[in-house]
């Protein structure tokens, strides 16, 4: 959300569209600020009509069209059951203190409720683990500050009070925060390392898809060096976000005709192969992730060896 200006609330959100977003659609507009919370276009829609998103404290329709200095809060309801149920969830810890929690998430594990997926999500592994953990993002989110995708392992941080969490979205936003990324891509790319600086927004026809859109997407930088390469045109790249976009990587990669190798959105349909090298998921794992302490203020980095299933790819491609 980096073109807005954002203030959040204990379960809300403050959004002021600015110069750049005037004149544009209100539901075009929080499709994009919304995306990292999953929110889908027709779930704006009911929020807008049932008044959990206000716009200068009124209910307007979808097609409002913004003017820079609007004020806009956005509100989620609570689940049909207010309160999360704690549940034993399995997930690596890299590293907990009385501030926040470094943790290796699986593969195929949701990260908060959403549709489809109200029960065994690693928020509830979290209330399960811990009952310490901030309130910022709301009933549905608590201690998140950042997602992977459902099918992509590896490193996340999770804040245990609104102080951390406040402090952690400060430097994800602020681009403090490294993001080093490994991938088996579906593809070599012409140059073993390179810079994609190509901007990202929602699929013109498929809103739950992202693409390179120059024109109104935002912008986008991604840093990719090649560590192997293999039989089938396949190779290991190391990928370095500067930005942190929404699917970003997957469509980075894509667009540079090398896609991650196994994604069924933005990749190739290659099953067979697939099969052969045991990949059942979109091979991308979030592997280190650097950021500064706002407890003690010392910069810290941690490592998520890489899942078993994606090391077992490697192991096959490299025999």
């Amino acid at each position: 959300m980096s073109e807005a200006n954002e203030v959040a609330d204990r379960g809300s959100l403050t959004l002021i569209p600015g110069k750049n977003n005037e004149g544009r659609r209100l539901d075009s507009y929080l499709a994009d600020e919304l995306a990292r919370a999953g929110i889908s276009r027709s779930r704006i829609k009911d929020l807008l009509s049932s008044g959990y998103i206000k716009v200068n404290d009124g209910i307007v329709k979808p097609a409002y069209r913004l003017r820079g200095d609007d004020k806009l809060v956005v509100r989620q309801p609570p689940l049909a059951s207010a309160e999360l149920v704690p549940e034993r969830v399995e997930f690596g810890i890299l590293h907990e203190d009385r501030d926040l929690i470094v943790l290796s998430k699986p593969p195929g594990l949701v990260v908060h409720p959403a549709c489809g997926h109200q029960t065994g999500t690693l928020v509830q592994g979290l209330l399960f683990h811990c009952d310490n953990l901030s309130g910022i993002s709301g009933v549905e989110r608590p201690g998140i500050v950042h997602r992977l995708d459902r099918d992509t392992s590896g490193a996340m941080v999770v804040a245990k009070n609104d102080a951390t969490h406040h402090a952690l979205a400060g430097q994800f936003k602020g681009r403090q925060v490294e993001k080093i990324y490994r991938a088996i891509l579906d593809g070599v790319p012409a140059r073993p390392r390179g810079r994609i600086e190509l901007a990202i927004g929602r699929h013109r026809t498929d809103r739950r898809k992202m693409a390179v859109n120059e024109k109104q997407g935002r912008a986008a930088a991604s840093n990719y060096r090649v560590l192997e390469t293999f039989r089938d045109n396949l190779c290991f790249c190391e990928i370095r976000l500067e930005t942190g976009r929404t699917h970003q990587i997957r469509v980075h990669m894509a667009a540079l005709g090398c896609p991650v190798a196994g994604d069924e959105v933005y990749g190739r349909k290659n099953r067979k192969l697939y099969e052969e090298l045991g990949i059942g998921r979109q091979c991308l794992h979030s592997y280190s992730l650097g950021f500064t302490h706002p407890g003690s203020g010392e910069r810290l980095s941690f490592t998520a060896p890489l899942w078993p299933d994606m090391a077992d790819t490697l192991e096959i491609l490299r025999g």
